[in-house]
Formats: C-alpha cells, structure tokens, sequence
C-alpha cells in the first residue's frame, strides 16, 4: 500500500503578512517586516509547527505604484533576504530559508556565493527563488534607462540557472581535505574552473566557497506565464505557484508536471505550492467576520493603486463604478495582469470592488474553521491541486499563532502533515534528492 502524501508548508514572510491591512489589525505588530526580535520569534514559532520553510521574497524597487497608495503601505522597507536569513539560522535549527534573488539585475557570481553561503551557514537548510525582475523602476536603481523585456529577462534567467549551478560545483564534495599532516588543504584536481562564455553571461570562476551541504540549495521558481512554466518545469525544485480556484490550480500542477516528464525529469521532484490567505476562527461565520475587517483596513488610495501595479497600467483615471476596460500588455508581470482580469471577469467586479479585492489580497484564501480549512487542503492535495502551500497569515503574531496552534494539530491528526522533522535540511524536508556534481564523481564512484 503506497504512503498517504503528505502536505508540505511554506511560510510566506515578505511582506510578515500579505494583507496590505495587515498591519493596521487589532493586536498586530505594526513593525513587524523591520523588527529582527519579532521576525526571529516568527520564525522560531513556525519552526515549532514543523514548517518546511520560511520564504522570503523581495523587491529591488519600492513597488510602481502611485505616492498615495505607497504611503498606506507595510512593503515599503524590508531587510535584505540574504542579510536577515543568515541571522535567522542562528536562531533556528530545522526549518528551510528561502529567499528571492532575482535574474534580472543580480550578478550569478554574487548569487552563487551568497546562497552557498547561507546553505553552509545554515547546516543544508537554504533554498533559491529564481525569479525575474518584473517592476520597470527596479532598471534604474541598475543604471538602466529601459526595463528587461520579458522574453529576454527568461532568457537571461534561465542561462543564470546554469552559470550558478556550474559554480556549486566548482568543488568535489571532497576537495577539502585538511591533511595537517602533509600540510596538503585541498586537491587541486578536485576543482573545476566553469569558464561559461553564453549569450548573456560571461564567468570564469570558480567559486571560492566549498560546495553546498545539499549540494545545490533548492531552486524555487514562482513564474506563471508560458515562459515562467518552462523554466519552473526544466530547473525547478518547488513552485511558488499563483492561487485561485482548485480547477486552475489542477491544470497548472498537471501543465509543469507533465512538461518536468516530457523532459526526462521525475515529476515528484518538483513539488508546487500556491499561495494561499489563511483565515482562522473558533467558527466559520467568525473567520467570515475576520476577513471583511481586514479589507475595511484598506484604504481605496491603496486599493486602486494595488491594481494599477498588478495591471502594468495607471488605473486611477478608470471609473470606479463600471468594469474593467480593455488592459494593453505591458512589460510587467504577465501572469499577474491576467489574474486580475479573470478575477473581475469571472465574478463581475467593477473596478472598485477588484481594487479592493487586490489592495487586501486576490488571491487564494481559505477562511474558516481549524477543520475547515483541513478539509480543504486536504482536497486540493488529493485532488492533485497541490503538494502543499504557502501559507499567508492575515496579520502577525495572532494570525500565524492561530494556524500554527489550531490547524497544524488538525493536519497532524490526519496524517495530512508532519509531527516531527525527520531530517535536517530543506531537501529532507521537501523529499527532494541531493544532487551529483555534474563535473566529479563522488569518490569510490564509477
């Protein structure tokens, strides 16, 4: 008899809770997303619910929306991924560190390093969210006048997939062999200069940090355009995937999945987890009661300014009592400009009721009782919707406390969810294989 499948659950920590009115709840941490003691006691509770992984995305511009809204807004400063997670493994011991580090405008020299890094620093627990860079401003905080365009910026990225991965191989796993004896540190012949020379990149290397304790740290990939899709199937480990209505999310785990296959890779080794808003009450009609407060926080300055940036168009001129108009194609994110239209077409928004939608969140949420919302994820893991989530919380402490108290205990009672980490780093954890240099054979080998 095969084992039940199991959830797998991330956190999604960046901005601490995704709801732009968030910060403004009853009982929340206003400043949260720039306090390190209240982020590290987020942390330490998640890794008490036996979380997979802390994920942290991240911007490299304020977000492209007008001043009005931006003012209303907990995203706006944030500490850099790779400074805050090193701090966070310090006072963790198992749960996975995942942060975005973007194609666009990142050197894959200076990525390679920081993630190898960290997964050292942090004994096997980093993980990478390979994405591009989609907000047009982030070019002139990178001395260029006009933004990637979007088939070029995969294009890039998936070249910067190879170049980084080539540089965690730099060394065999046994290059390092500190004979004090002989006086001999490490074996020269155990080292591999990449000399990439591609169409977008140019790198000798090698890196100068030993190979990762996973050997690579898990490639996350959060794309959802056609593009976005192909790159999560050939190079991804874990999806971050958009959320939505479970029929969508089925034709988008069996679309990567099949594509994985359709190139030779083991579908399970690509684990997919939407987003998804948790709303928790001691009753559903008290979850239900909890979500419209949280869009009563947000203010419609905010809201419209929320639709703009997911559009890639100023909305602000639309008229706010009539349906959306016609969208042009911008260079912004093309899977998040689609979500957006969908979601007003399907349910009949006019624009100011989708702002507001969009300025608290849109995207998928479950909103209900500890059992409910068991039973729900239960179905969309069953039903193949899934292999787990990315969990985001309404508001933080009490929010997060709420599902790590109330619904993990749920999932656990199951058998739906773990009760205790059976290993140490996040490939453990994921059920994911430790990868074989491509340029040594592990000693003994062949």
């Amino acid at each position: 008899m095969a084992a039940r499948r199991q959830l797998h659950l991330g956190a999604f920590m960046r901005p601490v809770s995704i709801h732009t009115g968030a910060w403004r709840y009853p009982g929340a941490w206003p400043d949260a997303n720039f306090n390190f003691p209240r982020l590290a006691r987020l942390a330490q509770k998640l890794e008490a619910g036996k979380f997979d992984a802390f994920f942290m995305a991240d911007h490299l511009a304020l977000l492209n929306m007008p001043i009005e809204a931006l003012r209303r807004s907990h995203t706006v400063t944030s500490f850099d991924p790779m400074t805050l997670l090193p701090a966070l493994a310090a006072v963790t011991e198992r749960i996975g560190l995942i942060a975005t580090a973007s194609t666009t405008y990142n050197d894959a020299y200076h990525v390679a390093r920081k993630f190898a890094s960290l997964d050292h620093i942090s004994n096997g627990r980093a993980g990478w969210n390979l994405v591009t860079t989609a907000n047009p401003d982030a070019a002139q905080n990178f001395g260029h006048d006009e933004h990637m365009a979007h088939g070029e910026r995969y294009k890039r990225a998936r070249e910067f997939y190879d170049v980084v991965t080539g540089l965690w191989d730099s060394f065999a796993d046994d290059a390092f062999i500190r004979d004090v004896q002989s006086g001999i540190f490490w074996d020269p012949a155990r080292m591999h200069v990449l000399n990439h020379k591609g169409a977008e990149l140019s790198v000798r290397g090698p890196l100068n940090v030993a190979r990762p304790v996973q050997g690579w740290p898990v490639i996350v990939q959060a794309g959802a355009s056609d593009a976005g899709r192909q790159i999560a199937a050939e190079t991804a480990e874990m999806v971050f995937a958009a959320g939505g209505v479970i029929g969508e999310a089925q034709a988008f785990y069996a679309d990567v999945k099949g594509r994985a296959a359709a190139i030779g890779r083991n579908p399970d080794h690509i684990k997919i987890l939407p987003g998804c808003l948790v709303v928790v009450g001691a009753t559903v009609a008290e979850a239900q009661a909890k979500r419209p407060h949280l869009d009563s926080l947000v203010h419609y300055e905010s809201a419209i300014g929320s639709l703009s940036s997911m559009l890639g168009v100023d909305a602000s001129g639309f008229d706010p009592d009539a349906p959306l108009p016609d969208i042009p194609e911008t260079e912004s994110s093309k899977s998040g400009r689609e979500r957006a239209i969908k979601l007003g077409e399907r349910e009949k928004l006019t624009v100011r009721q989708l702002a507001q939608r969009l300025g608290g969140y849109g995207g998928a949420a479950l909103v209900g009782t500890p059992r409910t919302i068991a039973d729900d994820m239960q179905a969309w893991l069953e039903g193949r919707a899934c292999d787990g989530f990315n969990v985001m919380f309404p508001y933080v402490p009490g929010g997060l406390d709420d599902f790590v108290e109330q619904v993990v205990p749920e999932l656990q009672a199951r058998g739906l969810f773990r009760r205790e980490y059976e290993g140490t780093t996040l490939r453990e954890h994921l059920g994911l294989p430790r990868p074989e240099n491509q340029f040594f054979r592990a000693a003994g080998v062949g």
